[in-house]
């Protein structure tokens, strides 16, 4: 397992996250999902984001990231829906007049890998004994 540090902190944070366009309409095609994945590659270098795994469907994306902790996969996730909102609503006109906005306001994110559940609880158990 490879670790990634800042200043003061190890980490290996690795989350799936997926959201939706507004009305899970199916906008993300015609050149659209390309330029979403490199606008969403973009905000990822800027925060020290790792974007692991990346998929646009027609109705939703999913993301396997790995962020700082401190700077949280709420925030990128933010960023990422709100910068891409933006962009995508300039340089596709289409997009202004089918929705309101482009993105739903929720996301799923689910922590992955690193050790079964039932290894780290072991673990933590046994640290009474040691």
């Amino acid at each position: 397992m490879e670790y990634k540090s800042n200043r003061n902190v190890v980490y290996s944070c690795k989350y799936h996250v997926v959201w939706c366009p507004k009305y899970r309409r199916k906008v993300l095609v015609n050149g659209v999902d390309e330029r979403l994945k490199e606008i969403l590659q973009a905000v990822a270098e800027e925060r020290r984001a790792e974007i692991i795994e990346m998929e646009v469907m027609p109705d939703h994306v999913h993301l396997l990231v790995e962020v700082d902790p401190q700077f949280g996969i709420h925030r990128l996730v933010k960023q990422m829906k709100g910068r891409s909102s933006r962009i995508l609503r300039q340089e596709f006109p289409g997009l202004r007049s089918r929705l309101p906005t482009l993105w739903t306001n929720s996301y799923f994110v689910s922590t992955v890998g690193g050790a079964p559940l039932a290894v780290i609880k072991q673990y933590i158990e046994n640290q009474k004994s040691v």
